[in-house]
C-alpha cells in the first residue's frame, strides 16, 4: 500500500426514521435520509473518488445509507458487513481500523454515534483544530469525515492521522 495516500472515510448512516415498535437495528431511513444520501454520495466520489473497500454496520438503516450512496459512488469492490460496527465505540473502532487489509488503500466506514466521531477523534491529530472542533460538537446525520494517514493501517495509532475534511449535508 501506498501509505503516503491511505485514506478512511468515516460516515454516520442517514437520518432514519423511529416507528413504533421497531426494534433499532431495523429502524428505516427518513425522507431527509432518503434525500441526504445520495448526495453524500456525490460528494464522496467528488472528495476521493473510488474506493477500494466499504465496511458497513448491519442496520437496515446504515444498508440503505450505503445503497443510496453507491448508487452515485457506484463501488463495485468488495463491501463487507461488520456486525462490530454497530456497537463500537472509540477504542473499539481504532482496532478495527488497525486490521483493514493493507492494500486498501481508500476505505470507507459507515456507522453511528458516538463511535464514528470517536473513532474520528480518536485517530486525527493536533492539526486542522477547527475541523476537529466541528466533529467534536456534533457529527450529524449523513456526514462524512475523511482522514489520511501515512502508515499502514496495522500502525495506525491515535493521534497519527490528519482529519482533511468534515463535511455534512447542510454544507
Amino acid at each position: 500500500m501506498d501509505v503516503a495516500s491511505s485514506r478512511l472515510l468515516v460516515v454516520r448512516h442517514a437520518k432514519s426514521a423511529w416507528p413504533p415498535g421497531v426494534p433499532d437495528r431495523e429502524r428505516p431511513l427518513g425522507p431527509r435520509g432518503q434525500r441526504d444520501a445520495p448526495r453524500m454520495g456525490r460528494r464522496i466520489r467528488e472528495l476521493v473518488g473510488a474506493l477500494d473497500l466499504a465496511l458497513i454496520s448491519p442496520t437496515r438503516r446504515t444498508q440503505q445509507t450505503w445503497e443510496l450512496m453507491n448508487g452515485e459512488l457506484d463501488h463495485r469492490g468488495p463491501v463487507e458487513i461488520d456486525t462490530r460496527i454497530y456497537d463500537a465505540w472509540g477504542a473499539n473502532m481504532v482496532d478495527l481500523v488497525g486490521q483493514l487489509p493493507e492494500q486498501a488503500q481508500t476505505v470507507l466506514v459507515l456507522g453511528h454515534e458516538p463511535g464514528v466521531s470517536e473513532l474520528v477523534l480518536s485517530l486525527c491529530g493536533p492539526g486542522n483544530p477547527d475541523l476537529r472542533q466541528r466533529v467534536a460538537i456534533k457529527f450529524p446525520t449523513c456526514a462524512v469525515a475523511v482522514l489520511s494517514a501515512t502508515q499502514p493501517w496495522a500502525a495506525l495509532r491515535p493521534g497519527h492521522a490528519e482529519l482533511t475534511t468534515f463535511t455534512t449535508p447542510k454544507d
